[in-house]
Order: structure tokens, then sequence, then C-alpha cells
């Protein structure tokens, strides 16, 4: 079952463009929704089945080239089924939203379609080869949204810098990766075989290259300071949707390759320089935090603030690595809230970029500086942005507290300078959300000269409902946050055992 929800989405774009040119735009998008829908309802019942204590599950392998060690291998433990669900979720949440989509339907259906495939096949990938093909696609479709869709004159170029310079990252990750299958004898790029064989065991410097060159691919999609300068320029140019899924999905491809790959396949080189991914964390939270509240655009802040948000996950997984001045259970706590934060930004950063595309569909800019007062003329917009908001600060009975409370109680032991330097983050967060509130929502009611003089309008149903639900979700899992601990934290205790070996 599990292939079936990596390529029915795939199936159903490759099918659209048989249709008769005659089936209406609105025809595509609820055939989109429909797929979206039906989609996570198989991964609800992958969850229903899943045994938190099992290890990997619903393993599917096939022969793909053999002669080079090649193998078509997928399954889904604790790190890697809750980052499914939220890609089905937020992949159904845009859809929705994309009722009001006009321009080329079928092509931009189609598109994000082929992105839903290749997100949930890289989640799912366990041969290092097929987690590269999924990776290196999913810059090719973004490209596409971005270029074809994007805001004003400047979205191709954006789009072509987006690509050039993720690429080059691929391709550092697919040199790293080729490291690893050289050291395997046999020779494999199978992730559940090279885990158990842990071929760079005391090899030193070209271990350490190895997993530079990992390290830097990663990075880069992440993406970490100094290697995050193509994200505000793509996610201001790109249309909404097309943000929303590349925060809340595509940069979790680069945390998750940590977790997946990094760390269970090269312990030794991990643990040795653990202190500079630390490091490397904790200057992503601080530097995204002020940077982002230095900015007067709306959806250019709320891109630092991933830079922020992910800055946490890489202080996480770093500590994890620290073997000293810890103990297992509070490396085991760090993961589990690195894998947790990732779920948690996805929903919450997912909704505040569909609210951004509603600022910039009436108005035409993201400017905070052309709008104030909003709160006036409309409430629920509002309310709503106000919610996401302070849940993107991290206040407590939102999944994003669950989220950084565990990774800086993990953390601490450890690594107490470079925690304490990231708990500061928490605190330009909260200063740049409630900047931008008071910016556009309070003081004397002022629009931009693009909006009509009939107003601006309020959040429309297709708009309210994906953006509520993703915050709904969130405070679930701030509240109630079990079901989904229990399924991390075992694949959390087996992940620092592997980094502890």
């Amino acid at each position: 079952m599990l292939s079936v929800v990596t390529f029915l989405p795939l199936v159903v774009c490759a099918v659209l463009p048989l249709l008769p040119r005659a089936v209406p735009d609105r025809a595509y998008v609820w055939v989109w929704i429909a797929t979206a829908a039906a989609d996570l309802a198989l991964v609800v019942a992958l969850w229903a089945g899943f045994d938190t204590g099992g290890g990997m599950q619903y393993e599917q392998r096939a022969r793909w080239i053999p002669s080079a060690g090649v193998g078509y291998h997928v399954g889904v433990d604790g790190l890697s089924l809750p980052l499914v669900a939220l890609t089905c979720l937020l992949f159904l949440a845009v859809a929705v939203y994309s009722l009001k989509e006009r321009r080329r339907v079928r092509s931009y259906v189609c598109l994000f379609l082929f992105l839903q495939t290749v997100s949930v096949g890289l989640f799912v990938a366990l041969d290092l080869i097929l987690f590269f093909v999924f990776f290196d696609l999913s810059i090719v479709g973004m490209f596409f949204v971005i270029a074809g869709w994007g805001h004003g004159g400047r979205a191709r170029a954006t789009a072509l810098k987006f690509f050039l310079y993720t690429f080059s990252g691929s391709l550092a990750l697919l040199l790293g990766f080729i490291g690893l299958y050289l050291a395997a004898a046999p020779h494999t790029f199978d992730i559940v075989d090279l885990t158990s064989a842990n071929p760079l065991a005391g090899h030193g410097l070209y271990a350490g290259l190895v997993l530079l060159a990992i390290g830097v691919g990663l990075a880069v999609k992440t993406p970490t300071v100094p290697f995050h300068t193509w994200l505000p320029p793509a996610h201001t140019d790109a249309p909404a949707a097309g943000s929303a899924i590349l925060a809340g999905i595509l940069l979790k491809m680069g945390t998750y390759g940590f977790v997946r790959i990094a760390m269970p396949l090269l312990p030794g080189s991990w643990r040795h320089y653990a202190l500079v991914i630390v490091i490397v964390g904790a200057v992503s939270v601080v530097y995204g935090a002020l940077v982002a509240l230095a900015q007067t655009d709306f959806k250019r802040m709320i891109a630092y603030t991933s830079v922020n948000h992910m800055g946490y996950v890489v202080l996480a997984v770093g500590a994890a690595g620290t073997l000293a001045g810890t103990d297992a259970r509070a490396r085991s706590l760090a993961v589990t809230g690195a894998v947790t934060q990732m779920v948690s930004h996805g929903l919450i950063t997912g909704a505040l970029f569909l609210l951004s595309g509603v600022l910039y569909d009436r108005g035409r800019t993201y400017a905070m500086d052309a709008y104030s007062g909003l709160a006036a003329h409309t409430p629920r917009f509002a309310a709503v942005t106000g919610v996401a908001a302070f849940a993107g600060l991290g206040i407590p009975g939102f999944s994003g507290f669950i989220a950084e409370f565990q990774i800086f109680t993990g953390s601490l032991a450890s690594q107490t300078v470079a925690t304490a330097i990231a708990l500061t983050g928490v605190l330009l967060t909260a200063a740049l959300f409630l900047t931008a509130l008071r910016r556009l929502f309070l003081g004397v009611p002022r629009l931009p000269q693009t909006i009509p003089t009939g107003g601006i309008a309020d959040l429309h149903r297709h708009e309210a409902l994906p953006t509520v639900t993703l915050l709904a979700l969130a405070l679930v899992i701030g509240v109630v946050p079990r079901w989904l601990l229990d399924v991390i934290e075992p694949a959390g205790r087996t992940l620092t055992g592997l980094v502890a070996r």
C-alpha cells in the first residue's frame, strides 16, 4: 500500500492531460482535492496499523539496477511516517486553497500532483539513489511552479537561482552517496544495509569528507546559514501555494536527510563533528530571527523564520551526537523534538504562507507599511493570522512549544552555551511576529491604492478551511501530543543508539 500512497498522485497527473480541453478549470482542482483526500485516507490507514515498537514497517523491495547495487526499497518508521502524513495533509490544504486559481489550471494541478509523489517518495525511500532521484525531482517541480506562477518579472530569474543553488547541493549529496557506496562491501546503496554495516567506521578523514559532502547537500536544502540565500527570494516570488509546499515539505527533505542518512550511516563522524553542527544550528536560529525582525515584507519575514525554525532542528540533531555530558534519554529527547519541530513547522508556516497569499491577493503587495488597521476590515483574516503568529512564536498550547521544549531540554545538558544562545531566538521571534501584527492589523485603517474602492474582502471559505485546519491540528498536537510522540520516540531511541555505536 505504501507504493500506492506514493504513486497515486503521479498516476492522476498522467491521466489529466488526456482529458478533453472542454473540461472546466475548477474540475481539475476538484480531481486534485479528491486525489489528495484519498492519499491522506490511505496514510491514516497506515498510521492505524502502525506498530510503534516495530521498527521499519510496510517495506517493499524490488530489483531496479542490481548491477550497480540500486534497488526500489521503501518503508516507514517513526521518523518518516509523521512526515508522510504531513505531506499528504498539506497538499490537501493547498489543493483546497487553489480553488481560486485561474491561470493554466491543468498544468498547475499536474505539477503539484507530481510534487506530492516526489515528496512522499523521498520520505519513504530506503535506497540512497532512490532518495536522490526524488530529491532532485522536487527541485525540478518547484522550479516550474515558481517560474510559471510566480509574481512579477523576477519570478523566472528567481526560479533559475533556486534551481542552480539547490541542484549544486544535490550534486554534493550524490558525491557523498557514492563515497558510502564505495566503502561498503559488498557495494550497495541500500540505507538499511549500510546502517547495519557501518562501512565508514574508523575511516577518519575519508568518513569526514563523505559527511561534509552529504552535510553540504542537505544544508542547502534545509537551508542553514550560510547556504540560505536562495530561500527568501524563492518564497517572495513564488505563489502562496508554492511557498507553503516549499517551506512545509521541501525544507524538511534536508533535515530528514540528517536523521535518516547522515546520523545512522556516519555515526563516528557525526559524533566527531557534533559541535560544528550545533554551532551552525545556533547561528541559524539567531541570524534567521534577527534578519526576519528587520523585514518590511510580510512574506519575506516568514521566509526568514524558516531559517530560524530549521536552526532548532539542526541544533537538536547536533546535540544528539554529543555523548559527553548527557545520557541516552536526553539525546533521544532532542531527536524527538527535532522531528516534532519538522511537523510543527510544516503546519504553522504552511498556514502562514497561505495567509500571506490572501494578503497579496487583496492588495497586490506584501509590504506591511502599505496596510494598517486591517482588523477593522477583515476580522476573520486578522484572527486567523494572529493565531498563526502566536503558534509560530511557540507559546504553550501549540505544537511549536512541544517541539522547542523537547529540543531545549534534550540539548541543554551537553550544549549549554549554544542552547542558551538559541533560546534568545524565541524572544526575537516573539518580537517580529508581534511587530508584524501591530503593523498590519492595528492603528488607523489604511489600505494600499491597489485595492478597489469597494474595500477589502475577508477570508473566503476556500481560504479559511485549509488554514484553520492546519492550525487546529497544531493546537491538537500542542494540547494532546501523546499520539504523535508515541510514534516518534521509539524511532528516536533507535537512532541515538545507532549514533552511539
